[in-house]
């Protein structure tokens, strides 16, 4: 590749990112304009890499948990939680979250596209999962990625002071301190740009919320709790996974834990301010 097309090619990562905070008139996008794979550039991995080499398996059979079949009751019970009760949840509750948020069901084509449990814009799945893990039964404390391929974690290593990471990687949002796991989205941009351009910012933002809803309802329907939190500081995240901040960061996370119906006054507090403000 020349060194002009290559600066070619970073302008068009760097306008195509800057549309994620602010979106563009199109009349500023010349007529010509093409995206990577419009000029049949090599598209990007489906996915990312192992990062080490310490990769467990993770269980796929759900027969043995309590999962509830009242769809309808699954939709009116969600709701976001921010107070948990320490206990721990199990690998294969783990492992059914991840599988109902990120599991990859198929691969179209020579390695085109995957096609999982969440909608995505052009099946590019441009987000990878990471994971504070606190209290899950059956492995370390510490931070994990999640290896969609082949329903796998792998673990990253040890967190020194877990609890306190989490909570300023949450701008200081201690409640997700408590959670049994965390799980941390990042986007790996150019997955999204390589296909949409310039307008990649409109799929990746909506392609989120498929995600996070998606482990709304699965975290319900075994009678779990979370809540998604956008009040993510990346740096301190993408130090800790190891991420460059600039071709990957993390935006987007949502402490999950073990939950207590009779919980329900402390949840109110947080909302306590609307009834001092009148509001």
């Amino acid at each position: 590749m020349t060194d002009d097309y290559s600066k070619i090619i970073e302008e068009r990562i760097r306008l195509g990112r800057s549309f994620i905070t602010k979106f563009s008139d199109d009349d500023s996008i010349p007529e010509s304009y093409q995206t990577d794979q419009q000029l049949r550039l090599p598209q990007p991995p489906l996915t990312k890499a192992p990062m080490t080499g310490n990769i467990l398996d993770l269980p796929d059979d759900f027969s043995g948990l309590e999962i509830r079949s009242d769809f309808l009751g699954i939709i009116n019970d969600r709701k976001s939680h921010r107070v948990y009760t320490d206990k721990p949840i199990t690998l294969t509750e783990l492992s059914y979250l991840l599988w109902c948020t990120q599991g990859v069901k198929s691969i179209r084509g020579k390695s085109y596209a995957t096609l999982r449990t969440v909608p995505c814009g052009g099946a590019r799945h441009e987000f990878e999962c990471y994971m504070a893990v606190r209290k899950v039964e059956g492995l370390e404390e510490g931070l994990y990625h999640y290896l969609p391929m082949k329903h796998q974690i792998e673990f990253l290593g040890p967190k020194e002071d877990l609890q306190g990471f989490i909570s300023d990687s949450l701008s200081g949002q201690s409640f997700g301190a408590k959670a049994s796991v965390v799980f941390y989205y990042s986007c790996v941009f150019y997955r999204a740009e390589w296909r949409y351009g310039v307008w990649a910012h409109a799929p990746i933002l909506m392609d989120s919320g498929h995600i996070t809803e998606n482990l709304y309802l699965a975290a319900t329907s075994i009678h779990l709790g979370g809540c998604a939190i956008a009040a993510v500081e990346p740096d301190i995240a993408n130090k800790a996974f190891g991420l460059d901040s600039a071709e990957e960061t993390v935006f987007y996370a949502m402490p999950v834990g073990t939950v207590d119906p009779s919980d329900e006054a402390a949840e109110n507090e947080f909302y306590a301010f609307v009834k001092e403000q009148g509001l």
